[in-house]
């Protein structure tokens, strides 16, 4: 895609997310060829929102990091996009229902960055030990996600990608103060809906330990040439299937050890 491409498609899809309507497709001159199409799309969007008021940008998403997931969607490999300030909650937050897109929630656990992990060479990759050195702190979290199309199912990959792929927000947790990164596949963590248990799950669902997602993450982004910087934090995967609210929901989540986050949504 060229320039003019990217910033038609990125005003398309951002005019579609803030209007809360709901999104067909873009033109087909318009699609991303590639997933780096997408990317650098994804760019773009993040740009543009942060430019109608959404804050800068403050954290990653990573989709599609387990099996549960993976068979949900239907698509086969991680999937990394970003989270603006505006959609950034702590525990406890009650978040407004707008416009007539369904809104869903998801388990996860998340870590947040106390220094940079700057592009390298593909000669020395990213890998688990090397990504769990970067981490400062791990806290339980829900992502917030939006189906916000007409019907996902027929859309590419490459558009859900450069759209953040259902990302609508996430609630942090209370971080843990010295809770080593290299037990984060020990968690286990339950998510309730209005105090029903809905699903659960542990963190070697994630690509069998946390850390691989970020490792994949810190990969993805040096082959783009972007930093992943210190103080951002990275949603690392759901360890339950998506779950789809109606407003007065509230939703918590119980992770040990971990601790607990909540979300209430309201009309």
């Amino acid at each position: 895609m060229n320039d003019t491409q990217i910033n038609l498609a990125a005003a398309i899809l951002v005019e579609a997310r803030l209007a809360r309507d709901r999104f067909e497709a873009l033109p087909d001159e318009l699609v991303p060829a590639s997933e780096g199409d997408a990317y650098r799309l994804q760019e773009v969007v993040h740009r543009l929102l942060t430019a109608h008021g959404q804050g800068d940008f403050v954290g990653h998403k990573i989709g599609c990091t387990t099996a549960v997931m993976q068979a949900y969607l239907g698509i086969h490999n991680p999937s990394a996009g970003g989270v603006l300030r505006a959609e950034t909650h702590a525990s406890g937050a009650v978040v407004q229902v707008r416009g007539a897109n369904r809104l869903g929630v998801e388990c996860e656990v998340a870590v947040r960055l106390s220094s940079d992990l700057p592009p390298r060479s593909a000669a020395a990759p990213y890998d688990r030990a090397t990504v769990g050195a970067a981490v400062g702190e791990c806290m339980a979290a829900i992502e917030i996600v939006e189906d916000r199309y007409v019907d996902y199912g027929a859309l590419d990959a490459q558009t859900l990608i450069a759209d953040d792929f259902f990302g609508a927000g996430v609630v942090l947790g209370r971080p843990v103060a010295g809770f080593d990164p290299e037990a984060l596949d020990q968690v286990f963590a339950q998510m309730l809906i209005d105090g029903s248990e809905v699903g659960s799950g542990c963190g070697e669902d994630v690509l069998g330990h946390p850390l691989e997602a970020l490792a994949w993450l810190a990969r993805s982004a040096s082959t783009r040439g972007i930093t992943l910087r210190a103080g951002e934090f990275v949603m690392l995967g759901s360890l339950v299937a998506t779950h789809w609210i109606d407003p007065g929901s509230a939703v918590q989540i119980i992770n040990d050890p971990l601790g607990e986050v909540s979300v209430r949504f309201v009309a």
